[in-house]
């Protein structure tokens, strides 16, 4: 059974605070941005407060968030929740954030209202009908029609304790991933030292002295005629994911297209790509044989393998010592792009052959622990997904 939010909640939002009555103490004033890191970490950092009497005036007018309403964001990410807890005292936002007054407790348990907006049918209702051009905003009129799926509360209960285990086993998997991660930082460290700082005495080169080859991929977008068409793989910064290749969203572009753009850039096994376009400095080691092309905004370094490993190559670039430097040689705000000249100045260190291939062997041992996690991460996702899609569509 369908329900419209409007019959479950009150869907307002606040009495207008103006800038001018900004504090920087008093009673904390909350954006989306805080909605979103208090939904997400479960506190907040807070930077702006309004004063106690103006708190007091308002909520005496207007009323105020009380335990279990839900405070949605309506801008930024748009249908991020957070339920307010009995301890909370705070204002917020108009426009910003829209306010789920309870009004049928025994219909819903806010925490299945939460669930229901992290289903799949949920997020795009709110992209198809959230308002604006250019910055899209999710409204309480759009609110007001939006519908979900609504058993009994006993079965909302039972809902919310199977997603809750598996959100938290995703999150335990997501957990040893980073401590993989972090071993492998903790074990460079240990052998080469902080490059920031070079204990070790190190040899100071560049990226444009380490590789003889730095070029990127066509700088117009390609049409995509499918996999199922017999296209190739035609890759952006969005496929380079958590030091995996992802192959899931690409394009796949023609035959004809494919042996253009290798002419420009020809990604090869053993390659290092690094990102230069959007997310830029991020390294991935070519370690696949599938064979594919790259945009613009990925560039291919080609290097001289007897001097430099590139599982080396990749973790020294990924390191805090080259992200930094990437992050201050890229220019832009809206289009941010790392240029080939300035991502050759990049600073780094060639330490012996000898110690490069210890940590590579060193990484090796951990990857295997990591791809056994990222499966059973997987697994466990698409588990997710199949009840998300069961229960609210």
């Amino acid at each position: 059974m369908k329900v419209k939010l409007s019959d479950l909640y009150d869907i307002g939002s606040s009495k207008r605070v103006f800038q001018s009555e900004w504090q920087k103490s008093g009673v904390p004033f909350y954006r989306a941005r805080e909605i979103a890191k208090l939904s997400i970490d479960g506190y907040v950092d807070n930077e702006l407060f309004i004063n106690e009497d103006l708190y007091l005036e308002y909520i005496n007018m207007y009323g105020k968030p009380e335990a279990g309403d839900v405070m949605v964001t309506g801008v930024g990410t748009l249908g991020v929740c957070y339920i307010v807890k009995p301890e909370d005292r705070f204002y917020f936002k108009d426009g910003n954030i829209l306010w789920f007054k309870q009004k049928a407790k025994d219909r819903i348990l806010s925490e299945y209202l939460v669930k229901a907006f992290d289903s799949k049918e949920a997020k795009e209702f709110i992209d198809k009908n959230s308002s604006g051009t250019t910055v899209g905003t999710f409204t309480i009129q759009t609110a007001k029609k939006m519908e979900i799926s609504l058993p009994s509360i006993q079965e909302q209960r039972n809902i919310i304790q199977k997603i809750t285990k598996i959100e938290s086993v995703i999150k335990q998997r997501r957990q040893q991933l980073q401590l993989l991660d972090t071993l492998i930082k903790a074990r460079f460290v240990e052998l080469f030292g902080d490059p920031t700082t070079n204990p070790k005495g190190w040899e100071e080169t560049t990226i444009g002295d380490e590789c003889f080859y730095i070029k990127d991929g066509p700088h117009k977008s390609l049409p995509d005629i499918g996999k199922e068409n017999g296209g190739h793989p035609f890759i952006s910064v969005r496929n380079i994911v958590n030091g995996f290749i992802d192959f899931s969203t690409a394009r796949y572009i023609s035959d004809e297209d494919y042996a253009d753009a290798i002419k420009k850039c020809h990604p090869e096994k053993g390659d290092m790509l690094y990102s230069k376009g959007g997310t830029t400095g991020i390294a991935k080691l070519i370690d696949i044989d599938e064979e594919f092309a790259n945009w613009v905004h990925v560039a291919v370094l080609k290097f001289d393998k007897s001097k430099l490993n590139g599982v080396f190559f990749e973790n020294m670039l990924n390191g805090a010592y080259c992200y930094e430097q990437s992050q201050r040689l890229t220019k832009g705000i809206a289009n941010r792009d790392l240029v080939l000249s300035a991502m050759a100045q990049i600073k780094m260190y060639r330490p012996p052959m000898e110690l490069q291939e210890q940590f590579a062997d060193f990484v090796k041992q951990v990857d295997k622990s990591k791809v056994a996690v990222q499966k059973a991460l997987d697994e466990t996702q698409l588990l997710f997904d199949s009840l998300m899609q069961q229960y609210f569509g």
